[in-house]
């Protein structure tokens, strides 16, 4: 049972509250510094994540595991001040059916580029990694299409001609991959909402 709240109580609270920020402050900070460029928005996202804590820390509910709590608050800020400064996102897929020419069903996988930054940089590696994820659970014949088209940029008829295999059936294992592939990847996307 939760003791009651009284003068003694608080400034105890108080105390700890305050050593974990001052224990966890250079940590955190080279955490946030090493995604962030900006050292401004660096210095904002760390005010706001002690901001949280100190709120949250006021509740009755005392927080079990605060270290863990301050960095997952401030990779969660991090995503939010990326959100804002958003690239491009997923072209729509084009769901006709007319005669599919080699650049038909492509992923369009924006990424964003490797000099935008620490924030950027951290998009992209989450980005890659459920990217080999989802290309993981494709089957074997539609991550080949799609691997040999899409990465290694190669035509569907020089893939036919190598394989025997008919062009719109490659053409359809890629579309296949690519809607699983969308459909893995924009979770993914609307948590970095880019």
């Amino acid at each position: 049972m939760d003791q009651p709240f009284t003068p003694d109580t608080m400034d105890e609270r108080d105390r700890d509250m305050t050593a974990t920020i001052v224990r966890e402050r250079t940590r955190l900070g080279n955490f946030i510094r090493r995604r962030v460029r900006d050292p401004s928005d660096a210095e904002d996202i760390l005010q706001d994540v002690f901001y949280e804590f100190v709120q949250a820390y006021r509740l009755p509910a005392p927080i079990e595991q605060a270290s863990a709590w301050l960095f997952r608050v401030a990779r969660n800020r991090i995503i939010d001040r990326f959100r804002k400064k958003k690239e491009q996102p997923l072209a729509e897929l084009s769901d006709s059916d007319a005669a599919a020419d080699e650049d038909d069903y492509r992923l369009d996988l924006a990424l964003p580029a490797h000099d935008a930054g620490p924030e950027a940089q951290y998009a992209r590696s989450v980005l890659l990694d459920a990217l080999l994820t989802a290309l993981d659970e494709l089957p074997a014949n539609q991550r080949e299409a799609f691997v040999a088209h899409e990465l290694e940029g190669r035509s569907f008829k020089d893939m036919s001609a190598e394989s025997g295999v008919a062009v719109n059936t490659l053409i359809a294992r890629k579309r296949y991959a690519v809607l699983h592939l969308r459909a893995r990847l924009q979770n993914t996307y609307d948590e970095l909402d880019i």
